[in-house]
């Protein structure tokens, strides 16, 4: 299981109003168990795309990266880690700075 241990999010702007909804984008910093496969010694974070709407919300996208070589790690999270990391971007988007 992941912990967020810290984190940061942005709107991100649409000039073009393509999209629906507004996008936000969460860093996440993230403590993992020693025995889970994503364990590294210099730490991870993940970055996700974050779709809000009237009716919904959503992860659209994200990625996960060793925090100090900036490297992506081509892992998916489980289920119940995409839930929780879910969770906390509906509760935090709102302190978006825009």
């Amino acid at each position: 299981m992941v912990t967020i241990t810290a984190y940061s999010v942005e709107f991100i702007k649409d000039p073009f109003g393509i999209l629906t909804g507004e996008r936000y984008e969460f860093i996440l910093d993230l403590e993992v168990d020693e025995d889970d496969e994503l364990y590294s010694e210099k730490g991870l974070y993940v970055k996700v795309i974050y779709r809000v709407d009237e009716s919904t919300s959503e992860i659209v996208k994200y990625d996960i990266y060793e925090r100090t070589t900036e490297r992506y790690l081509e892992f998916d999270f489980e289920e119940e880690e995409l839930e929780a990391i879910a969770a906390f971007c509906k509760e935090h988007w709102q302190g978006a700075k825009l």
